[in-house]
């Protein structure tokens, strides 16, 4: 039979594994860690407790996932990480656990992060996204699903970013950026749609050729925030258009960092 962990690796007696998991060469994993089936520890990894992960994941060489938050308000309570199935966390990725009793940082499923990603306490990632290398995620961020952010590129605590948004390297992200569009600079400026997104993704005609509208009235109109909002109503009730409609309105809510500006345009505000 094949032996999956390697006589090196320092296994609490109080984690929980599946009969199927393999773990690596001097990885740690500590106490109330649980792992599912056909996950992979590579070699000098470290899971702390508590610490759930699902099945199939691969976890490469050096990964430290479920440490303590770097957040001067953690004052030892108990918090999570937790992280679904299907994952590839790459070399030296750092998931650190939520601050405030009972929270969680949330990774979903069948995602993509690189090396040296870091994800803070309280983050949420939800499914399908990837994120490039040397990525900084500040506390309390939320990527919705499908997003993609390039490489070396730091994101603003509370921050979100929408579902199937494209976020250029080296960008400076410290506001909301909404579902379906492209930034990129620094600061972070909203250019255009996630064209080559949308049409890889299987998005019908109909529906992308909706956005293209949107898009013109957030960001190529002279319309307030108001106004456009009320103006895109009357391109219809799609999921897609609603999804976005309730992004923009979420973002004005107490809490959350409003809208980044489009090229020359602060979309966001009546003050604009």
């Amino acid at each position: 039979m094949k032996t999956l962990i390697h006589p090196t690796a320092v296994i609490h007696p109080n984690s929980e594994l599946h009969p199927t998991v393999q773990v690596g060469a001097y990885a740690v994993i500590g106490a109330h860690v649980k792992v599912g089936p056909e996950t992979i520890i590579g070699a000098h990894a470290v899971i702390e407790g508590p610490c759930e992960i699902g099945a199939r994941n691969q976890i490469f060489t050096g990964a430290a996932i479920g440490m303590e938050p770097q957040d001067l308000k953690f004052v030892g309570e108990p918090t999570w990480v937790k992280i679904g199935d299907n994952n590839l966390i790459r070399e030296y990725v750092t998931i650190n656990r939520a601050t405030g009793a009972g929270q969680a940082t949330i990774i979903g499923n069948n995602n993509l992060l690189m090396a040296y990603v870091h994800v803070a306490h309280n983050c949420v990632i939800e499914d399908s996204v990837i994120i490039a290398n040397s990525v900084a995620l500040a506390g309390h961020v939320h990527i919705e699903s499908q997003a993609r952010l390039s490489g070396v590129l730091g994101v603003h605590q509370f921050v979100h970013i929408g579902r199937q948004a494209m976020v250029g390297g080296m960008a400076r992200i410290d506001r909301d950026v909404p579902p379906y569009m492209l930034v990129e600079g620094n600061p972070g400026r909203i250019r255009t749609l996630n064209l080559v997104g949308l049409k890889r993704s299987g998005m019908e005609t109909s529906d992308l050729q909706l956005l293209k509208k949107a898009f013109r009235i957030l960001y190529r109109s002279n319309l307030l925030f108001k106004e456009a909002l009320e103006e895109l109503e009357t391109l219809g009730d799609t999921e897609h258009l609603q999804h976005l409609r309730r992004f923009l309105l979420l973002s004005q809510m107490p809490g959350r960092r409003g809208l980044i500006p489009g090229r020359g345009k602060s979309v966001g505000s009546d003050e604009s």
